[in-house]
């Protein structure tokens, strides 16, 4: 029962979202946000939504280690169990842990060769079948590593994978008209949904820059800044 009342309590719900994909196939998303905003929080709160659909997710993280990424996760599935009051998480916790991978590289070694031949080796010895990817981390200011992702967007193709990454904005580079960051103003076409964290006041909004299918009647939404916790406005009053 309980993991049931995680997944009616899943953000995806509070951004309007009748189904757990926001992507299709191949698919890319993007969260955007200054450094310290809670980009790898809503990163955590979309696998986790995908865990507890019983759908294999692969975190990659080229900026922490293993220990790290494992403690968001068991910080914001324990945030949402506190918040909502849901008891005896323990078994919900160990079932999805199950569909969980996560692969650290250095982030100056990653590449698209290199993580083609990791998911290779993992299929071909059952180990591992991801349908979901994250990519903490990446380098998006950097011309030579955006070069990459139109390999990147054909393995996510080929492969039927959705994929997330986190983008890190910053403050001396102002945005298009279109809200898109230069970092990301090259590639915005290779993205199918694109999220942005954006600061008002003590508040963190969250904003559908583009592709999102969220109904028109949403609330807006926010970032709790205690628990990193999506949040709708009215919640908040």
């Amino acid at each position: 029962m309980e993991k049931k009342e995680f997944v009616f309590r899943n953000p995806l719900r509070l951004m309007g979202y009748e189904t757990e994909d926001i992507l299709s196939p191949g698919g890319f998303g993007a969260v955007l946000a200054r450094a310290g905003l809670g980009k790898t929080a809503i990163l955590v709160q979309l696998a986790l939504d995908s865990l507890l659909h019983s759908k294999n997710v692969l975190h990659i993280s080229l900026a922490d280690p293993v220990r790290k990424v494992c403690l968001w996760y068991e910080e914001v599935f324990r945030n949402v169990a506190d918040h909502y009051d849901i008891p005896q998480t323990d078994h919900t916790w160990e079932t999805i842990l199950s569909h969980r991978l996560i692969m650290t590289f250095n982030i100056d070694s990653f590449s698209v060769p290199k993580l083609e031949e990791r998911l290779t080796d993992l299929a071909e010895q059952a180990i591992f079948l991801p349908r979901v990817v994250l990519i903490d981390g990446f380098r998006f200011d950097e011309a030579e590593a955006r070069k990459s992702l139109p390999d990147l967007k054909k393995l996510a193709e080929n492969n039927g994978l959705h994929v997330w990454f986190s983008v890190r904005t910053h403050r001396h580079q102002p945005p298009g008209p279109d809200g898109i960051p230069p970092s990301l103003s090259d590639v915005t076409g290779l993205f199918n949904v694109i999220f942005q964290l954006q600061p008002d006041g003590k508040e963190i909004r969250l904003i559908d820059l583009k592709g999102g299918n969220a109904h028109p009647e949403a609330s807006p939404l926010l970032l709790d800044p205690s628990t990193m916790l999506i949040k709708d406005r009215a919640s908040a009053c």
